[in-house]
């Protein structure tokens, strides 16, 4: 797939998406969504790929949010089932997803940032959702995700606001996993990713379904489902649910397969 929005690299078993529209701070229009559907979707069907890492090109910004020149120019709009950067509505990819956030992380920049599993934020990272100030709303997932994950009256106080926070508060907040050096956010995802992969992919996959799934249920209702979820009965089928034992007992490092 040609690509002209975004580029892709692999390190090992690691994907790094790099959002590539540096002109506008990375805002994304439609054709840059259809795209980045197919690039998520790639990463997702690779077996040899295990974890994927998002971030921005340059070093002034992760994502600015919608295109809203692109927009005030009658562009087309829409996106893909996956949603916004073809990661918002993405329900059914089991793999981890890390969003290395480089720089400014606005409107649905953040939004996608919040459907990652993980956030690493450089110390010039800055967060918000702005979208009240050009008469939108965070329909992408941001009015839903954000109070899920730092509780509705933190993130009642960003929305209604459309404040900017820092890397530093996104932290203390609870929506950022660890702060690093300007410049050094991609270096720091790249640690989280390979110190993933250094663990059962069926495992992982099948935690992060269970969470997933079990989160819109009763706690008991998780608790008594679980063991029929895909990727947790994958999991228990797999090569990897005897070699992690194994590898314990013999006292080694395991060699796992990913199936």
């Amino acid at each position: 797939m040609t690509l002209q929005f975004s580029t892709v690299t692999h390190r090992g078993r690691i994907t790094i998406v790099t959002l590539s529209r540096p002109e506008v701070m990375n805002a994304l229009h439609s054709d840059a969504h259809f795209e980045l559907h197919q690039v998520f979707n790639e990463f997702a069907n690779d077996p040899e790929q295990w974890v994927a890492i998002v971030t921005g090109a340059g070093d002034k910004a992760f994502c600015a949010g919608n295109d809203l020149k692109w927009q005030a120019a009658g562009g087309r709009r829409g996106w893909d089932s996956s949603g916004f950067a073809g990661l918002t509505a993405r329900f059914d990819c089991d793999k981890p997803i890390i969003a290395a956030v480089n720089g400014v992380a606005m409107g649905g920049g953040f939004e996608a940032a919040l459907a990652c599993d993980l956030i690493v934020a450089s110390e010039n990272a800055v967060f918000a959702l702005p979208e009240p100030r050009v008469g939108l709303a965070a329909l992408a997932g941001g009015l839903h995700r954000l109070p899920r994950q730092i509780g509705l009256k933190r993130a009642m106080g960003m929305i209604l606001t459309g404040r900017n926070v820092t890397a530093r508060e996104g932290f203390e907040l609870g929506f950022v996993n660890e702060v690093a050096p300007a410049g050094e956010a991609l270096a720091a995802a790249a640690r989280w990713a390979e110190t993933i992969c250094k663990n059962s992919p069926m495992s992982i996959r099948a935690s992060k379904q269970a969470i997933q799934r079990g989160s819109m249920v009763s706690l008991q209702e998780a608790i008594g489902d679980q063991r029929d979820y895909p990727a947790v009965r994958a999991m228990v089928a797999s090569q990897d649910y005897i070699e992690g034992p194994k590898a314990f007992a013999e006292k080694r490092a395991p060699r796992w397969v990913g199936k």
